[in-house]
């Protein structure tokens, strides 16, 4: 857990959290592009959004917070989306109790969802995923 403390720890968070900032644009456009453009159902649109946005943070983390040079691309490609999901399920629970039971706007929820998101994504992708 001390590991946890380090400088370079933190800077992989914090560049994890600027790749976020990044996948937040993509998650909420493509979102906002199923929901609204193309009517798709307001979760079946959030998770077309979230898996987007872990697609191309997957391509950024690997290339920029972890330097990750691990040939075996499927491989940590698949364990970062096997993280992601789980993240779309924590993702998606939030988001509905946030907006059915507190009825909380759906993009303000979302953003919340995103937060708690990050934190589980980062450890489980620093300890699992780019673990080298």
């Amino acid at each position: 857990m001390l590991e946890l403390l380090k400088w370079e720890v933190l800077m992989k968070f914090i560049k994890f959290g600027a790749v976020g900032i990044s996948g937040i644009a993509v998650d909420f456009g493509i979102t906002y592009l199923c929901k609204e453009i193309l009517r798709i159902q307001k979760y079946v649109a959030n998770a077309i959004g979230f898996t987007t946005a872990a697609s191309t943070n997957y391509i950024l983390n690997r290339i920029w917070t972890f330097h990750s040079t691990d040939p075996a691309i499927f491989l940590q490609y698949s364990k970062f989306l096997i993280i992601s999901l789980v993240g779309l399920g924590i993702n998606t629970l939030v988001l509905w109790i946030l907006v059915s039971r507190y009825k909380m706007r759906f993009y303000l929820s979302k953003l919340i969802a995103v937060a708690v998101v990050m934190i589980w994504n980062f450890l489980a992708n620093y300890f699992f995923t780019f673990r080298g």
